[in-house]
């Protein structure tokens, strides 16, 4: 959201060459940081800035208590993460305008629906970890309020913040060279390319839609989200590397995945990681059966669905990816050793989970109406 506003991108760059320049100060990665993720939040919008402030505040005495208390610890790590879920449904329901209230904000709900993962996962880490997971605020609200992941991109580790938080800042000229290729490569996908492609699509399917052009259609959305999506990570990833942080990749070469399971571990890796990670951890610590894999496969996809939005077609679409991924594991087809197979087959094997991959890949326009008129326009034979 930050990178289409011009003012928003100046304020960044100058974030980076004010640690650039202070790069001798050990703490200026920590507490610099923290004043700028507070100033930007409060002219882009002062609601935003109050609630996050709160919000924020809330859950750290929320961590501290989880890693200190030794009583009911289970019962309280669900029902924080239960309220958490639930002011993330709570916004979303606003969001559908099911609900009204002059305080609501679209802004807020879009920033929770990234920082709540977040959230859960310093409560995960303060459960399992106890006593020593304990982490000062200023760190604290510096990991939730990380304005280049603020909204998009990567999704933070809370271990790996931390790792990070502790080392100087270095960033070298090498790496500054790279990171600045990278965001220049992410605003091109991001504003031409999207742009572009956005227009494209818009203009066919105003159209009456017939079989070939809604096949266009399902392929050239596809690329766009691709585009979209990797073109956003982009930024953040070198934003996030310009201020001392390695922030995780978060498209892997998704298009050479040769099975679902490897793919959800490319297109949008984090995302993928983070549902799977907790889930897993929670349900089942140890080796899960492959009846159980099945199962929690289709429990994650359902659950990225509805991250997505509430709606049955998102619903359909994590109940088309959970059964696709539960068939693998049941067949013990979850992956594919590119060294031990032919070409042919590895590359055969690429392009049917591309096929599965695009057959639904529509649903994430979020406009139930297109969706409806492209799917419709399968059947619509151009005699």
């Amino acid at each position: 959201m930050w990178y289409l506003n011009m003012n928003a991108v100046i304020a960044i760059i100058g974030m980076v060459l004010v640690l650039a320049l202070t790069r001798r100060w050990p703490g200026n990665k920590r507490y610099l940081l923290l004043a700028f993720n507070l100033c930007f939040l409060f002219v882009f919008s002062q609601k935003l800035f109050v609630f996050y402030l709160v919000y924020t505040a809330l859950n750290y005495l929320a961590f501290l208590w989880l890693c200190r208390t030794t009583r009911w610890r289970r019962t309280t790590f669900v029902l924080l993460i239960a309220a958490n879920v639930a002011a993330v449904c709570s916004l979303r329901l606003f969001g559908m305008e099911l609900f009204t209230h002059p305080l609501f904000d679209a802004v807020i709900a879009l920033g929770l629906i990234y920082n709540v993962l977040k959230v859960i996962d310093a409560l995960y880490f303060a459960y399992f970890i106890g006593k020593e997971a304990r982490t000062k605020a200023l760190d604290y609200f510096n990991y939730i309020l990380f304005i280049p992941t603020f909204t998009s991109g990567p999704i933070l580790k809370f271990r790996d913040f931390m790792a990070d938080t502790k080392q100087p800042y270095q960033v070298d000229a090498a790496q500054t060279e790279e990171n600045v290729k990278r965001i220049i490569l992410g605003m091109f996908k991001k504003i031409v390319l999207v742009t572009w492609m956005t227009d494209v699509f818009n203009h066919v399917s105003a159209q009456e839609l017939h079989t070939h052009q809604s096949l266009f259609l399902m392929v050239w959305f596809y690329a766009l989200i691709f585009f979209d999506f990797s073109g956003y990570s982009d930024i953040a990833v070198g934003f996030g590397r310009l201020m001392g942080y390695n922030i995780p990749e978060n498209f892997k070469k998704p298009f050479q995945s040769p099975t679902l399971t490897q793919y959800w571990r490319n297109w949008h890796a984090t995302l993928g990681d983070w549902f799977r990670d907790h889930i897993f951890m929670f349900v089942s610590r140890q080796t899960p059966t492959k009846w159980t894999a099945a199962g929690l496969s289709l429990l994650v996809m359902v659950l990225i669905g509805l991250w997505h939005g509430f709606s049955w077609l998102y619903v359909l679409w994590g109940v088309y990816h959970g059964l696709l991924l539960g068939l693998e594991n049941l067949l013990g087809y979850t992956t594919v050793n590119k060294r031990k197979v032919s070409r042919a087959y590895f590359y055969g094997r690429c392009a049917l989970t591309q096929l599965f991959v695009t057959a639904a890949v529509i649903v994430y326009s979020g406009n139930s109406e297109a969706v409806y008129k492209i799917y419709r326009g399968l059947a619509n034979w151009p005699w």
